[in-house]
């Protein structure tokens, strides 16, 4: 038996100009050995390029999945059954969730650089957790996904 596929994937990749930024790191990296010969400057360049880059990429590594019966956003994994109403959050309510509406126990995987999100109550009464905040660019298909597999 071959496990389901998933209903809903997404992966939170860094914007391009954070790229060009481990871009400009790994110059300076360069740069900053440069007076030491050749070899250094390569070092310091690829070294610092090596550093920037790996930095850039776990960040934006995170994902975020409806499998089977759970979500799972980041490093948690949730059951569906223990999720209630999904709200969809536009960018200016997903900013004020970010900010002076948001609870410190919340489960939040948020990244600045993406302006909508879903906001998922939590229903299981011995989790503390208020409710899940996850920054994804369609959080409508996220919303439908998890509907989906409440239904069946």
């Amino acid at each position: 038996m071959e496990p389901s596929a998933a209903h809903y994937d997404e992966r939170l990749t860094a914007p391009r100009s954070w790229w060009g930024i481990a871009t400009l790191i790994a110059v300076a990296g360069g740069l900053i050995l440069l007076p030491l010969g050749t070899l250094p400057l390569l070092g310091g360049l690829i070294g610092a390029g090596a550093l920037a880059a790996a930095g850039v990429s776990s960040y934006g590594s995170a994902r975020i999945r409806v499998v089977a019966d759970s979500l799972v956003a980041g490093d948690a994994r949730i059951p569906v059954s223990a999720l209630g109403a999904a709200e969809v959050l536009g960018s200016e309510e997903a900013r004020a969730w970010r900010l002076h509406k948001a609870d410190p126990r919340a489960f939040m995987l948020l990244r600045s650089y993406v302006p909508t999100a879903l906001r998922v109550e939590i229903t299981d009464p011995d989790d503390p957790t208020p409710y899940v905040y996850l920054s994804t660019r369609n959080p409508k298909a996220l919303a439908a996904a998890l509907d989906a597999v409440r239904t069946g």
